[in-house]
């Protein structure tokens, strides 16, 4: 018989072999090629749960991400979106979609930190010339970024530079990321609803470089990438590093902001209440008709 001091020690589920081990989680080689591009306001303000704010540079982060080792995670490549905000006055960095092929860094993800995380197949690799990134939901195909194989070196060192390339880019990956994490409790009323927040350390930067780029999104129903509309791509960035994803912090509670204020989450409740009470009502009188 399992002990309750033992379940109480596992680190996720399923307890006959967890999905993920304890972190902290350690990447090795972690390789990313961005794509900046100008948006539509009202589209990134639309993706943007408050109290988060955009940043006002109307900028989105299209992110192909690849990750050959990633302990208690393994090898998995993930693509996405990212949205320049502020929280208060802190710049920070909501992730705003996630898509990735592999189970545990999913479930984890989702469970820990509360990453927008769902099955697709992203890709990215170096086809001739061109760094390439894929993403292919459901078998289409939602979005494909290009961009100039190492065209601009940037860990190559300026005279008059006041921080070294290696420290610029260590600020840039340790900036602070928010996810908003959304939990339901077993009779499907929110268990949790928060802006979860978390910085990469441990950054030991190996290689970056800058160069044209160009990102092409398709309307998909359960990929909504598109719906972030491409207006004119900044330039990408393309950059190979080892880091540490650690614990998170809850930077704002939606639930307990509700139950401070009084009726909202309450009422909630109560509408979903009602409608589990209805189902209730419609299978007891199907069953009788059955009899």
């Amino acid at each position: 018989m399992m002990k309750i001091e033992d379940i109480l020690q596992q680190p996720s589920m399923p307890i006959a072999g967890p999905s993920y081990p304890p972190g902290p989680y350690r990447f090795v080689d972690r390789q990313y090629f961005i794509v900046t591009y100008l948006s539509d306001p009202e589209a990134i303000t639309e993706a943007v749960p408050e109290p988060l704010v955009p940043d006002g540079s109307n900028t989105v982060l299209y992110e192909y991400i690849r990750m050959p080792d990633s302990s208690g995670f393994g090898d998995y490549t993930e693509s996405g979106i990212v949205i320049p905000c502020k929280f208060g006055d802190e710049k920070v960095n909501f992730v705003a979609q996630m898509y990735l092929d592999c189970e545990p860094p999913i479930a984890g993800g989702r469970e820990i930190w509360g990453f927008p995380k769902k099955h697709a197949n992203a890709k990215l690799v170096v086809a001739s010339d061109t760094l390439t990134g894929t993403l292919v939901y459901a078998g289409q195909q939602v979005s494909m970024g290009t961009m100039g194989y190492k065209h601009n070196d940037m860990m190559l060192e300026k005279a008059d530079a006041v921080v070294t390339a290696q420290q610029a880019m260590v600020a840039k990956l340790s900036k602070t990321h928010v996810n908003l994490k959304l939990i339901p409790n077993v009779d499907g009323t929110l268990g949790i609803a928060q802006l979860v927040a978390f910085n990469l350390t441990d950054i030991q930067v190996k290689g970056a470089w800058s160069g044209p780029a160009r990102l092409h999104l398709v309307p998909h129903v359960n990929a909504p990438v598109a719906d972030l509309p491409v207006k004119k791509v900044l330039g990408g960035s393309h950059f190979i590093a080892d880091l540490t994803l650690p614990y998170g912090r809850v930077l704002y509670d939606y639930l307990a902001v509700a139950a401070a204020k009084g009726a909202p989450a309450q009422k909630t409740m109560e509408l979903r209440g009602t409608q589990r009470e209805r189902a209730d009502l419609e299978m007891t009188f199907a069953a009788k008709a059955n009899l």
